[in-house]
């Protein structure tokens, strides 16, 4: 698909955004049930119902635009979910798996948050500003949600799973 436009490009990214949303709300569940620190657990339960919260703004975003959400694979969420998946089926204690799926969660939510930092800034250069605020509204939550996944890590599961058995 050749791209004309920046405009062009901002719905094709955000549409890129939207399967990968879509892909996250399959893979959170497995993540929550892998969990066993009940914060971590609560965590992944409460960026589930975020990441409804997503997919949702998204719609209204496309609706909008007058644009359809759907007709792009996000190769990278793919990938980073089979990373996620591959991790999850290794052989570990509970400790170390809880710090191993802060760390697959980090990877989503550090490509979700230059991902829609960077849609987010090119709706503000084309005078979007009720798309570029409706797409800060989600970098916020992703933002949110990895600083707490940061303070789990360093509070708490890492220091345990650095524990020896």
């Amino acid at each position: 698909m050749e791209m004309e436009s920046l405009q062009e490009l901002l719905v094709e990214e955000m549409r890129d955004l939207y399967n990968a949303e879509n892909q996250l709300l399959k893979a959170l569940p497995k993540m929550a049930k892998k969990a066993s620190n009940p914060q971590l657990k609560k965590a992944f339960e409460t960026h589930l119902k975020e990441t409804e919260g997503h997919v949702q703004r998204l719609q209204r975003v496309f609706e909008k635009l007058g644009k359809k959400p759907t007709g792009k694979k996000c190769a990278a969420m793919e990938g980073l979910i089979e990373e996620g998946k591959e991790m999850m089926a290794e052989d570990m204690d509970e400790d170390t798996m809880d710090a191993a799926l802060i760390s697959a969660a980090q990877k989503v939510e550090h490509y979700e948050i230059a991902s829609y930092g960077t849609v987010r800034t090119w709706a503000q250069l084309l005078g979007d500003e009720q798309t570029a605020r409706t797409l800060q509204q989600t970098l916020d939550e992703e933002g949110k949600t990895d600083k707490l996944l940061t303070d789990l890590a360093e509070s708490s599961i890492n220091i345990e799973a650095a524990q020896p058995n």
